[in-house]
């Protein structure tokens, strides 16, 4: 059997990771996204389909989402995220995701997948070093 080095993080890391991803997210409830969308002139429906508009809880625990973070990871990383840390971010934006609102809405912003990833980077940096470099 091989060893490996499984990336852990304790609750508190855990913790202000998915803190920290909440924060940062950019949501409006839908009356909010319904009256903005009024003062532009167009219909909500519009609005939706040009924006990508979702449910925040849909938005953060999709497939779409975690691979375009993963991607952004990768290139930031410039090397392949491990299958914990793909494990990791699952569970980071699963949690996040739990913590939203029902109401809340947000869309697959361009810059969602680097923003995340900028949370994420300096963690999982800290979980690519190799087992005989760790105590």
């Amino acid at each position: 059997m091989t060893a490996h080095r499984t990336p852990s993080v304790t609750l508190s890391e855990r913790a202000e990771i998915v803190a920290a991803v909440v924060n940062g997210l950019s949501t409006r409830t839908l009356n909010r996204f319904a009256e903005e969308s009024r003062q532009d002139g167009e219909s909500l429906k519009d609005a939706f389909d040009r924006y990508e508009i979702d449910y925040a809880w849909h938005v953060l625990g999709c497939d779409r989402t975690r691979d375009a973070v993963l991607a952004t990871l990768e290139r930031q990383l410039q090397q392949p995220v491990s299958a914990e840390q793909q494990a990791c971010l699952a569970d980071i934006l699963q949690s996040a995701a739990s913590a939203q609102p029902s109401d809340l809405l947000m869309s697959f912003d361009n810059d969602l997948a680097e923003q995340l990833a900028g949370l994420l980077a300096p963690w999982f940096e800290r979980q690519a070093l190799p087992a005989s470099t760790t105590p």
